[in-house]
Parts: C-alpha cells; sequence; structure tokens
C-alpha cells in the first residue's frame, strides 16, 4: 500500500501587534496629539483656577470690607448704630446676598437676618462654607465670624470671645452656578480641543506618511534601474519641496556621475582600445617577418611606446580621482605664482617657436597665492599645451594673470578672501558652444580635434585642480581661437603679503619721481 505524500504548507508569519508603532509617522502624530492635549488641559485648568479663585478673593474681600465697617459703627455708637446700620444695608442689598447677625454673650438674637449662630462656626480665623435656605431654596453661604471689641474680659486669639459677637457672610449660590457652568464649558472645550488633537494627530500622519512613502517609492524605483523618477513638488516652497527639491538634485547628481562612468568606461574602451591593437599587431608583424634583429627592436619600441601612452593615460585618470577626492590639500602652502608661471612658459617657450606661435606675458611683478604649487603650474601647463596645440603657424598666445581689485587699492572683500584672475587665450580652431560645455568631461574630443595627438584628459585635469582649490573655470570663445579663464580665491593670509607688496611699490613709485632705480624692468614682456 502506497501512502500518498503529505505536504505541509508553512504557515504565513504572523503579523507583530506591535508593529505599527515602530511607525515613526504614527510616534510623531501620537507626540503631537499628546502635548497639544496636555498644553490645553493646563490653559484651561489655568483658566479655571483663575477665575474662581478670583471670584473666592472678591468675595472674601468684601466680606471683611463690610467688617471692618460694621465694627467701626459698633465702636461709634454701639448696638443701636450696629443694629441700624445693618438694617440699611440689608434694605440696600438689591442682590438678597448679605448675611448679618449679631448675638449677646448668651448666644440671644440682637439683629441680623439670621435666626441663630451657627454651631459649626466656633473660629474667628477660618472661613465656613455652610448650606443655606433662602425663600425656600438652598444654597451655600460664606461665612466669618468676628469679635465686636471691647466687649469681652479675656481674649484668645482665633477664638469666639464670651462677648458680643457678629456673623457677616454672602450667598455664594451664584457663585456657585457660575463655577458649575464654567467647569462644564471648559470640559466641553477640553473635548473639542482633544477631538481637534486628534484630528490634527492624523492629519501630520498622513502627511508624515505620505512623504516618507514618496520618498521610499522614488528610492524604490531608483534601486530598480528606473533613474528617470524624482521627488514630485508642490510647488508652495514649503519644507517638503525643499527636502524635494535636495533629493532631486541628489539624483541628478548621481545620474550625472553615472552618465560620467559610462562615458568614460566607453571612452577607455574605445580611446585604449586603438594602441594596445597597435601594439599586439605590432609585435605579432615582427614575429613573423622580422629578419634582423634591429627590425625585432625596432617593432618592440614602437610598441613600448604605445604601451607607455596606455600608462600614461591610466597615471592621469589615477591623478585627476586623487585631485578630486582633496588629497593634494596637505601641500597648500602660500608662495609667490609670477615664477611659477614664467617656469612654465619658459618651458612651452621653445615648442612655440618650433610651431612659429608667439607667446605674450602678462604678469604682475609678484603674486602671492595660497594653493599648490605643482598642482597649479600643472594646470597652467595643461592649458598651455592645448593652446600651442591648436593655434596656427604665426598665432599668438597669451597667459594672464592679476589679482581682482574689489575696491581701488583694496584686494580683499568682505570676508577677508580674494579672487585670482588667470587666463589663457590662443588664435586656434576655437569651440562651438556645445563643445565648450563638454569640454571639461574625461576624454572628450571635439569633431575639430580627432586628428590631434591627445587623450582628451587634459581640461578635465585643470577642472580637478581648480575645484580642489575652491575656484571656478570658464571657457568662452577669443574670436578666433578660445580663451580657458581661472577664477581662483586668494587666502587672507597671501592677500595680506600682497597688499604690503602694493604697498611698498606706491612707496617705491613716489620715490622714482627724484631718484629713479638703477635697475628696472617692463613686467608685461613677450616671448617670441
Amino acid at each position: 500500500m502506497t501512502v500518498p505524500p503529505v505536504f505541509c504548507t508553512a504557515a504565513p508569519p504572523r503579523r507583530s501587534r506591535w508593529r505599527a508603532w515602530r511607525s515613526a509617522s504614527l510616534r510623531f502624530s501620537l507626540a503631537y496629539g499628546t502635548m497639544f492635549a496636555l498644553s490645553s488641559i493646563l490653559f484651561m485648568s489655568f483658566m479655571w483656577w483663575g477665575t474662581i479663585g478670583f471670584l473666592e478673593r472678591q468675595v472674601e474681600t468684601a466680606i471683611n470690607a463690610d467688617a471692618r465697617g460694621l465694627a467701626e459703627r459698633w465702636v461709634m455708637g454701639g448696638l443701636p448704630t450696629l443694629a441700624l446700620t445693618i438694617e440699611d444695608r440689608l434694605e440696600q442689598n438689591l442682590d438678597d446676598d448679605a448675611i448679618y447677625l449679631v448675638i449677646d454673650p448668651q448666644g440671644n438674637y440682637l439683629t441680623g437676618n439670621v435666626s441663630a449662630w451657627p454651631g459649626r462656626v466656633e473660629h474667628t480665623d477660618r472661613w465656613y462654607n455652610l448650606p443655606d435656605t433662602r425663600a425656600g431654596l438652598r444654597g451655600m453661604a460664606q461665612l466669618h465670624a468676628y469679635n465686636l471689641p471691647g466687649t469681652a474680659q479675656t481674649h484668645t486669639e482665633g477664638q469666639l470671645d464670651s462677648g458680643y459677637r457678629l456673623l457677616v457672610g454672602r450667598d455664594v449660590r451664584a457663585r456657585g452656578i457660575l463655577r458649575h457652568l464654567l467647569t462644564d464649558s471648559l470640559l466641553w472645550a477640553w473635548v473639542m480641543v482633544t477631538l481637534l488633537a486628534i484630528s490634527g494627530a492624523v492629519l501630520v500622519h498622513r502627511i508624515f506618511r505620505r512623504m516618507v512613502k514618496t520618498v521610499a517609492r522614488t528610492t524604490s524605483a531608483i534601486a530598480h534601474g528606473d533613474l528617470s523618477r524624482r521627488m514630485p513638488l508642490v510647488g508652495n516652497g514649503d519644507e517638503m519641496d525643499q527636502v524635494a527639491e535636495a533629493i532631486n538634485e541628489m539624483l541628478d547628481r548621481i545620474v550625472r556621475l553615472m552618465d560620467g562612468v559610462r562615458q568614460v568606461s566607453n571612452a577607455i574602451a574605445h580611446d585604449l582600445r586603438t594602441p594596445i591593437a597597435r601594439a599586439r599587431t605590432q609585435l605579432e608583424d615582427a614575429a613573423l617577418h622580422a629578419s634582423t634583429p634591429d627590425e625585432l627592436r625596432g617593432a618592440i619600441e614602437r610598441a613600448v611606446g604605445d604601451l607607455d601612452n596606455v600608462t600614461a593615460v591610466f597615471e592621469a585618470l589615477l591623478r585627476i580621482a586623487q585631485i578630486e577626492a582633496g588629497a593634494r590639500r596637505s601641500a597648500f602652502m602660500t608662495f609667490d605664482l609670477v615664477p611659477v608661471l614664467r617656469d612654465v612658459a619658459d618651458l612651452y617657450e621653445a615648442v612655440a617657436e618650433e610651431r612659429g606661435i608667439a607667446l605674450a606675458l602678462d604678469l604682475p611683478a609678484r603674486l602671492f597665492f595660497y594653493g599648490d604649487r605643482s598642482l597649479v603650474q600643472q594646470a597652467v601647463a595643461n592649458m598651455l599645451d592645448n593652446a600651442i596645440k591648436f593655434s596656427p603657424p604665426g598665432g599668438k598666445v597669451y597667459l594672464r594673470a592679476h589679482l581682482r581689485e574689489s575696491a581701488p587699492g583694496r584686494l580683499a572683500g568682505p570676508t577677508g578672501e580674494g579672487m585670482l584672475d588667470l587666463s589663457v587665450s590662443d588664435e586656434g580652431i576655437g569651440m562651438s558652444e556645445a563643445d565648450m560645455a563638454r569640454a571639461t568631461e574625461r576624454f572628450f574630443r571635439a569633431e575639430k580635434a580627432r586628428n590631434t595627438p591627445g587623450s582628451g584628459l587634459g581640461l578635465s585635469m585643470v577642472r580637478a585642480i581648480v575645484q580642489l582649490h575652491g575656484g571656478q573655470m570658464h571657457l568662452s570663445s577669443h574670436a578666433p581661437g578660445l580663451t580657458v579663464s581661472l577664477a581662483l580665491p586668494v587666502a587672507a593670509s597671501a592677500l595680506a603679503e600682497a597688499e604690503a607688496e602694493m604697498s611698498s611699490s606706491a612707496h617705491i613709485s613716489g620715490m622714482t619721481q627724484t631718484s629713479p632705480l638703477p635697475h628696472q624692468h617692463d613686467t608685461n614682456s613677450s616671448v617670441e
């Protein structure tokens, strides 16, 4: 007998009952609603306590003032005057809430609108709240007892004497009604505020959850390969729009970086395939057809040259990556930039002369700068190399550098930093607007420069060096030719030396009006 197999299906995982409490939006909304409700309770309790306390103090003040006045009447005219005063006040009491009673030492009624002394009233330093029946209506009376002066042989503080006694009070039934009305009103108001707090918490929860869901949905789509997804903008410029704009800007940068990596990969595959294939072909041809050692050695040397070019490209890429990572900031120092620029110009002077190109310099006597000397030299060398490479015979290349003045005779701006303007211009083939926009991309080469030797990394390295120094790079037409302009910030320490140099130069210039210097030279030179 064959037993059929039994398939046991696993039970679905039970959802934790506390999973909902893990929601940050729920916790935030509950905290908001709780704080709103508690603050409203505290505010309404303060209102209730302040209002009821004011009413109680008002009644106590009125009773004490009334008692002082009656005591003065007792001192002035005795019992007849006191009785007459009490009757007058009862007649003038339109609210019918005043309570008076005067008794003799034996406790007999003398005058007032209360028939007997309350048994619970035994002290003169306390307030008593006792039930009261007036006109058939039960209410509550607030009472205070007083000893009439000069009527007792002994006196004990806070106790009723054996002489004449006075009872003054007020019917506080209206105050009790007002208290209940105020209490009911505040309770209903608290219920409404609590409902508003709950509604606000739900609204905040939904808004927070919608924002988080939008972010999660967008990032999930991007994680699955849809790089075109972006956070939607409401358009009112609030915090949610600011978060969405920041996320969209981050996504745009990620897309640009990925496109750059893709383009670099394609460019490496395209540009390095040719020299590697050429080297392989040369070695293979030499292995098959070389008949003498000299032919074999020549083929090997040509292949090594092609492979050296490949190595140079990878070294340039590695150097650009190091510069963009900020690994060279430790080499920053203050130095005079003019000798560095003149050294680079002297290095390319021979190359320019071979091509019949004039190299013109427009440099000050001294130019202090804070940065990496070798990197700045590398950037200027790349700019001059491109300018000479694409200039026709008989053309001219200009190298200019000067500190931008924020005001006449003042180099530093409000923040204490200045700006160095450095540019290289040529009279070559130039670039179109579209090519200038992409000229700093790695391995980018314009159509006009396809037949010119190079790897397309020169301006990319210049841009990386400029960004390391916190500057900006700009390409513009020279009509004819191209101008590459660099705007580099100058530290305050370098500016102080530059301004001191300017002051010294101005002082020396004033002295030359009476005694010219024996050695003068023009800083604007032209090397041809």
